[in-house]
C-alpha cells in the first residue's frame, strides 16, 4: 500500500483526495521508484483544482516532478538503490505522477541524480529550475554573455522565475526582475536581481519596437508581457519563452525579429531529449547555489497539496512548494 493524491472524474463529478492504494494499481512502466519528494507546480495546481483540462486519463495521480530511489528495475540503465530525478513526459496528465509514495515510470524518462544533489534539493529545483536552466542554455547557445547587458526575467517570483534570477546572477549576469507583487523587491534582490520592475508596464499592448533595453529575456508570462519584452530586446538579442502565466496569445509583430534580428526560442521541458535533460541537471548541480534554494522553498506534506494548489493559482505564494510525500 502507498499514500497518494488521487483525482477522479465520474459522471461529470470531480473529486481530489488523499488516499491509499495497493501497488497493483500502479500503471505500466519498467522502473518502480520509491518517491522521497515531489513538488507542487502550476500544472499540478490546475489539475488538483480542476481549473483546466490538464488531466486526459482518469483516475489520475498528479505530480509532474519526483525524486527518490529505484526499488525495482527492468531497464538496463537502472538498478535498485539508484537515486533518480524525474519530470515531464505527460506524467500527471496521461500517466500517474509523483504526488505519491510510489511511482512506476519508464526508465527512458529518468535521469540519475547528479552528485551534490539530495532528492529534496532536486525537488527544490524541480521542473521549474530545470526549465530555467534550459532557458539559460538557450541564451548561451545564442551567444549571450554576462558582459553583454541586462537580462530581463518575467514572472520573477514564480518557481521558474526565481531560479532563473538565481542562476543568472550566479553566472555573473545583470538581472532585471519583473513582478506584480509590490512587496517582492527584497526577496528578488536576495536572489540576485539588480533591478526590480513593476509588471503593469508590460501587461498591456505597446509599440511594435520600443527602446532597446535588454540583451536577452527569460519569459514565463506570454501574451502582452512577451510581446513588450521582445520589442525591447537589443539588436541581435534573444528571448527564451517557457510559460503562459498571462496568456497563451502573443499579440506581437514581426518587427523585432526582422528589424533587430531578435531570436525567439521556445523552451519545452516536457519532451526534451535525454542528452539535453542530463546537461541541464549537471549544470544545475554545478551552477546553482544549493544553499540559496532555501530562500525560495516551502516544504509541505502530501495532504497539504490539496489546499496549497489554490494558493498557487491565486498568486498567494512565491517560490517553490516541495512536497514530502512521506508526511
Amino acid at each position: 500500500m502507498f499514500k497518494t493524491v488521487l483525482l477522479r472524474r465520474e459522471d461529470g463529478n470531480f473529486d481530489a483526495q488523499l488516499t491509499e492504494l495497493d501497488d497493483v494499481m500502479l500503471p505500466d512502466g519498467d522502473v518502480l521508484v520509491g518517491v522521497h519528494y515531489s513538488t507542487l507546480n502550476y500544472k499540478d495546481a490546475l489539475a488538483i483544482t480542476d481549473r483546466s483540462p490538464v488531466v486526459r486519463t482518469w483516475p489520475m495521480v498528479p505530480g509532474v516532478d519526483g525524486a527518490g530511489v529505484v526499488l525495482e528495475s527492468h531497464h538496463p540503465d537502472f538498478v535498485p538503490g539508484d537515486l533518480v530525478v524525474f519530470n515531464g513526459w505527460g506524467v500527471g496528465e496521461v500517466h500517474w505522477g509523483c504526488l505519491a509514495q510510489k511511482a512506476r515510470l519508464m526508465g527512458d524518462w529518468l535521469v540519475k541524480l547528479p552528485q551534490g544533489f539530495t532528492p529534496r534539493q532536486a525537488m527544490a529545483v524541480g521542473t521549474a529550475g530545470y526549465t530555467a536552466m534550459l532557458c539559460v542554455l538557450a541564451l548561451e547557445r545564442h551567444g549571450i554573455r554576462p558582459d553583454g547587458g541586462s537580462v530581463l526575467v518575467t514572472g520573477a517570483t514564480g518557481g521558474v522565475g526565481s531560479i532563473a534570477v538565481m542562476l543568472l546572477a550566479r553566472l555573473g549576469y545583470q538581472v532585471a526582475a519583473l513582478t506584480g507583487k509590490a512587496d517582492a523587491g527584497a526577496y528578488l534582490q536576495i536572489l540576485g536581481a539588480r533591478e526590480v520592475l513593476e509588471r503593469e508596464e508590460f501587461a498591456h499592448g505597446g509599440k511594435p519596437l520600443q527602446q532597446e533595453r535588454w540583451a536577452a529575456v527569460i519569459d514565463t508570462a506570454g501574451s502582452h508581457t512577451l510581446a513588450n519584452a521582445c520589442a525591447q530586446v537589443r539588436y541581435g538579442g534573444a528571448v527564451a519563452a517557457c510559460g503562459l502565466a498571462q496568456g497563451m496569445d502573443l499579440p506581437a509583430t514581426v518587427a523585432p525579429f526582422i528589424l533587430r534580428g531578435v531570436a525567439l526560442y521556445g523552451i519545452d521541458s516536457v519532451y526534451a531529449p535525454l542528452a539535453r535533460r542530463s546537461e541541464a541537471w549537471q549544470r544545475l548541480a554545478r551552477d546553482l547555489d544549493i544553499a540559496g534554494l532555501e530562500n525560495i522553498v516551502t516544504e509541505i506534506g502530501l495532504g497539504d497539496s490539496l489546499a496549497k494548489a489554490h494558493d498557487i493559482l491565486e498568486g498567494r505564494h512565491r517560490g517553490r512548494f516541495v512536497v514530502d510525500v512521506n508526511r
